[in-house]
């Protein structure tokens, strides 16, 4: 399993616009080493695709499946969301920073890639959220 996982801002860099192409190459890079995917990502990547940049839901689908494979999707379970409230008590996370970070200890992961939390933070002594584009 991947020592990483990803927000989902940074599935978001992965395209054209209105990312720059640093922030693009960030994005390809970290994909590329098989991360750690939770579905709570997914469903919050396919959301902001289809509500923000208008991409039609069949060709958003199909394009998402073919560089999925190339991760391990993590579901979100009843585990998952026991432990997300702990986290939420502990760190204060948002409710969904918290599922995502929470999916990402699960599977055992030592970096969270995110623009949007805390950068540096360390949960649990193991998870160290890094922002990359720093």
């Amino acid at each position: 399993m991947s020592e990483i996982a990803l927000d989902t801002n940074i599935l978001l860099y992965r395209h054209n616009r209105p990312y720059d192409n640093a922030q693009r190459a960030v994005a390809y890079k970290l994909l590329s080493e098989t991360p750690v995917i939770s579905s709570q990502v997914i469903s919050e990547y396919l959301n902001v695709m289809q509500r923000r940049f208008k991409v039609e839901k069949k060709k958003l689908i199909r394009a998402c499946a073919i560089w999925l494979q190339d991760c391990h999707v993590h579901p979100v379970t009843a585990s998952t969301i026991e432990r997300t409230d702990a986290l939420i008590n502990r760190y204060d996370f948002q409710l969904f920073d918290g599922i995502i970070v929470a999916s990402a200890l699960e599977v055992g992961c030592g970096i969270l890639y995110s623009e949007d939390m805390q950068d540096g933070l360390i949960v649990e002594k193991t998870l160290r959220i890094v922002n990359p584009f720093k």
